[in-house]
């Protein structure tokens, strides 16, 4: 499968908890729905069809009221929190119809994101989102980079994550080198929580680290174990650990619980979780939380922790894969004729999530005809 498709099927990062105060209306598009989302008195965050069933004007540009309802700012109408139309102010008497609701999408707060899933309920209940516990444990330091509007489809951006191979040379200078296109490559494979996985790992001795990382780990050469894990459609995270030449330990379970990074006094690195959410076939938001032990500083300028320098000096790095993404994206506006799309010996991890992808796509392929059945 090439990417000029959007997986429904899957628990997406709407944002942060704190993006979602109480009360507030949010309108989104995630996976091609439109979605208006809030936390309402109680603390719970929801999100409903974005349309209001009388004349699709969007509800996130409505109001809440006191009793908790949503009214439409066009009409009036006035939706409870399973979605039920419950006032319609032009028929202060008359019956209201039942086809007059929203339809509600699950929602999952956990490890201080919000998940929503914008595909068939059901299946819901068999996917459940990926873990990713230092992105709110206090021991850890964690900072938002973006969110970045990025005019590509999602699983691009994937693909750039998973094969670092590009380092050289579209980010040569801060954090590529040629020295890192040599690095051997290993592959992980699996499934948690009814999610697949695809892993690259990367493990080199005597390396010499570009100029950023040198910056936010201290150490001009080291031993390094680089680990790029897409752990479902909405989630790739990165695990980068380093020491001094000798002194790095194998470790087992780091995709899913690296917590023991920086235990060694002079172990440093990061977890990066990049999200990346569809809006549609061509746009997606991505978000980088850049994780680090609260008590690492950086080299570059001791007196900010390494989180807080990282997350100030990735946006160049992400600029840069953004550029190459939107024209990556516009050369998929052309019909072949003859062109053929060569894979290199790295490219494997890139097909596997392709692969996964497309196994996707056509679960929810088989699905249309009975849900527009419904």
């Amino acid at each position: 499968m090439i990417p000029t498709a959007v997986v429904r099927n899957a628990w997406y990062v709407a944002g942060l908890s704190a993006d979602f105060p109480k009360e507030k209306l949010t309108g989104q598009v995630i996976a091609k729905r439109p979605m208006v989302i809030w936390r309402t008195k109680d603390g719970e965050v929801v999100a409903y069809d974005d349309r209001c069933s009388h004349k699709r004007f969007p509800l996130s540009k409505g109001r809440l009221m006191p009793d908790g309802t949503l009214e439409c700012a066009y009409h009036g109408l006035r939706y409870d929190t399973s979605g039920k139309c419950v006032m319609i102010p032009s028929h202060p008497t008359g019956p209201i119809s039942p086809q007059a609701k929203v339809i509600g999408f699950p929602v999952i707060e956990q490890d201080g994101l919000v998940w929503i899933w914008p595909g068939d309920h059901e299946i819901s209940k068999t996917r459940k989102p990926p873990r990713l516990p230092e992105c709110n444990d206090p021991k850890w330091e964690s900072i938002l980079v973006g969110p970045m509007n990025v005019p590509a489809n999602y699983l691009l951006l994937i693909e750039n994550l998973l094969d670092i191979t590009h380092f050289y040379p579209l980010h040569d200078g801060n954090i590529g080198d040629v020295a890192n296109s040599y690095i051997p490559i290993e592959l992980e494979e699996g499934e948690v929580d009814g999610n697949k996985y695809v892993m690259t790992i990367r493990k080199t001795k005597n390396y010499k680290q570009t100029p950023y990382f040198v910056d936010w780990f201290h150490y001009p050469v080291v031993d390094r174990h680089h680990t790029h894990c897409m752990m479902s459609p909405a989630v790739t995270r990165v695990v980068l650990r380093n020491q001094p030449p000798g002194k790095l330990n194998e470790r087992k379970g780091e995709r899913e619980y690296p917590g023991r990074l920086g235990i060694e006094e002079d172990e440093r690195g990061y977890v990066l979780v990049h999200t990346h959410t569809p809006i549609d076939e061509r746009n997606h938001v991505w978000r980088v939380l850049v994780n680090s032990p609260k008590h690492h500083m950086s080299h570059g300028d001791p007196n900010k922790s390494a989180a807080r320098r990282i997350a100030e000096m990735f946006p160049t790095v992400a600029a840069e894969d953004e550029w190459a993404l939107k024209l990556q994206q516009q050369m998929f506006e052309y019909p072949d004729e003859g062109y053929c799309e060569v894979f290199l010996k790295p490219d494997l991890a890139l097909r596997r999530a392709r692969k996964i992808f497309a196994e996707l796509v056509r679960e929810q392929e088989n699905q249309m005809p009975a849900q527009a059945a419904e």
